[in-house]
């Protein structure tokens, strides 16, 4: 499901959905905020819905949002899951960001 701002990959709808079919939240919550190491960090939070402005998106019988303060920062990105050698982690393709850090979870613009 992609949105012209924020889009998300079959594969972390799929994670989503497996995630929220053991807890009592309905939908992953996608924010960015100030720290971290670059400056901006990721943040996951599992939330009982969409509040008032957020971007909703929905694939694979999983509910993905994103507030509106956030959603610049995350212009043109992309959650994706990852599972390989290195572990299993949700991650942000974030062509706004000039750099991040080795963890993938903070980030600079600048």
């Amino acid at each position: 499901m992609t949105d012209a701002s924020f889009s998300v990959t079959p594969g972390a709808f799929k994670r989503v959905a497996k995630i929220l079919a053991t807890e009592p939240a309905r939908a992953l919550r996608v924010s960015v905020e100030g720290g971290g190491c670059s400056g901006f960090q990721y943040r996951y939070d599992l939330v009982d819905g969409p509040d008032g402005q957020d971007l909703v998106l929905e694939g694979e019988d999983a509910t993905v949002v994103v507030d509106p303060v956030s959603l610049p920062f995350l212009a043109g990105a992309q959650l994706d899951f990852v599972d390989d050698l290195m572990g299993q982690s949700f991650q942000i393709k974030n062509p706004n960001a000039q750099s991040s850090c080795g963890c993938g979870t903070s980030f600079s613009l600048f």
